[in-house]
């Protein structure tokens, strides 16, 4: 087996483990933001919040993102809002974003940016949908 083989074996497969990782991941923060588990220290913020909102995006998105359910449309919302919570509350602090925490708020935006040009992969339920109507 040959490099090329190789790639077009396993490309599709890492993409939708990436897609696993980073919904159940960024699903996790929301977990935590609003029930507190795993445990934080702060108090959860109020449903109707920009906290509070951040926390149910995190919550669906992820686990939209986990499934692969309408993985293009959702990834290209939750891109925009990981930009938007970097230059909100990140970017005021430093520029670096090695010292102002959004490092992960950046990879989570160009990972789902990633995630809309190139869909959920073959494990996801967009993958399921296409192969019984296509």
């Amino acid at each position: 087996m040959n490099d090329s083989d190789l790639a077009g074996v396993w490309s599709p497969r890492l993409l939708s483990v990436l897609r696993i990782v980073t919904g159940l991941l960024f699903f996790q923060h929301g977990m935590q933001k609003l029930f507190s588990f795993p445990m934080r220290t702060a108090a959860a913020p109020e449903l109707i919040s920009l906290l509070g909102v951040q926390g149910c995006l995190e919550i669906v998105g992820g686990l939209l993102i986990l499934l692969g359910l309408f993985t293009r449309p959702v990834a290209f919302v939750l891109a925009g809002d990981m930009a938007v919570a970097y230059f909100i509350a990140h970017f005021p602090k430093d520029f670096f974003p090695a010292r102002n925490g959004g490092d992960a708020a950046i990879l989570y935006c160009f990972v789902f940016l990633y995630l809309t040009a190139a869909g959920g992969g073959p494990w996801s339920i967009d993958a399921q949908r296409q192969r019984r109507t296509g």
